[in-house]
């Protein structure tokens, strides 16, 4: 795997473009910062792709694990970068708002890791259900796979509606599969396992316990405040105690205890509730008589 040369790099400066465009101050910090790694990555990439690329082969068999570092931060040319950051740019405003800058940079680096381990997962169940042991030397770079577990955050925080898919609508739930396959027929050199990945680990955040890990494990490392409770693009669900407005009363009780206090304030039995301005149902009014004779038999105001 060879970074193809170019005397311009058309892909880097079109994604330039687009984030000058967009506006750097519009831009949330830990959004940018991944773009401006990945970007730094691309300009002085720290190994050459064979070196940096993930495998069974190269990290498992020979114990290189600094690969899981370098391959999301590598990309083959500009045009490679240019669409997944492109990607992460929309993304990644999206995300970070919602979650709050701390929590996305605890995701996003999670993600990182998680994806790659995920997609050594894959390709050595596949190498061996297969027995196709050259699947062990497949060897995948980029950011695409965080990209997809992105995607699947962003569906299952906005869900309903639909994307376009080769000219076809697809509900925004079966987008990331829909985009796994075109990908996978139109661009067939990309990593399939690697995409694949990608969608796992963001099925294990919203539908498994991955979430649930990273918050213990934040608080573990005394960061309780890394999830973002109570920011304001959080949303969760708070039950509320009701008790405080109704005093534990049913709604029959309610309706009881508001038509006696009107009664008391009324001063004069004889007046009607119309007279201030609003109307009972008959099936009030009945039930105003009724308290009206049963306090008249008491002699005094009910409350």
């Amino acid at each position: 795997m060879q970074r193809r040369s170019r005397g311009i790099n058309i892909g880097l400066l079109l994604l330039l473009s687009q984030i000058f465009h967009v506006g750097i101050n519009n831009i949330p910090p830990v959004t940018l910062a991944t773009l401006a790694l990945n970007i730094w990555f691309f300009l002085n990439p720290l190994k050459p792709l064979l070196s940096s690329c993930l495998s069974v082969e190269k990290c498992y068999q020979q114990k290189d694990w600094q690969r899981l570092l370098l391959s999301p931060l590598h990309h083959v040319d500009d045009w490679h970068l240019y669409f997944n950051m492109a990607s992460m740019l929309w993304k990644g405003i999206h995300l970070e708002r919602r979650l709050g800058s701390r929590w996305f940079a605890y995701v996003i680096t999670t993600f990182s890791l998680l994806t790659g381990v995920v997609y050594l997962f894959l390709e050595f169940a596949l190498a061996e259900l297969m027995d196709e042991p050259d699947l062990r030397s497949n060897c995948a770079v980029g950011f695409s796979g965080v990209l997809f577990a992105l995607k699947v955050l962003n569906n299952h925080y906005c869900p309903g509606g639909f994307v376009n898919v080769l000219g076809f609508p697809v509900p925004n739930k079966f987008a990331c599969w829909a985009e796994l396959l075109a990908i996978h027929f139109i661009s067939p050199g990309t990593s399939f396992a690697g995409h694949l990945a990608g969608i796992l680990v963001g099925l294990m955040y919203v539908c498994g316990p991955l979430r649930k890990i990273m918050e213990t494990c934040s608080g573990y490392f005394g960061y309780q405040d890394y999830y973002p409770r109570g920011r304001p693009g959080y949303y969760e669900e708070v039950p509320r105690n009701y008790d405080a407005y109704t005093a534990g009363l049913s709604e029959e009780e309610q309706l009881e205890r508001a038509l006696r206090a009107s009664l008391r304030d009324q001063g004069n039995r004889r007046n009607s509730p119309a007279a201030y301005g609003f109307h009972l149902t008959p099936e009030e009014e009945m039930r105003r008589k009724r308290l009206h004779r049963f306090d008249g038999q008491r002699g005094d105001p009910a409350m």
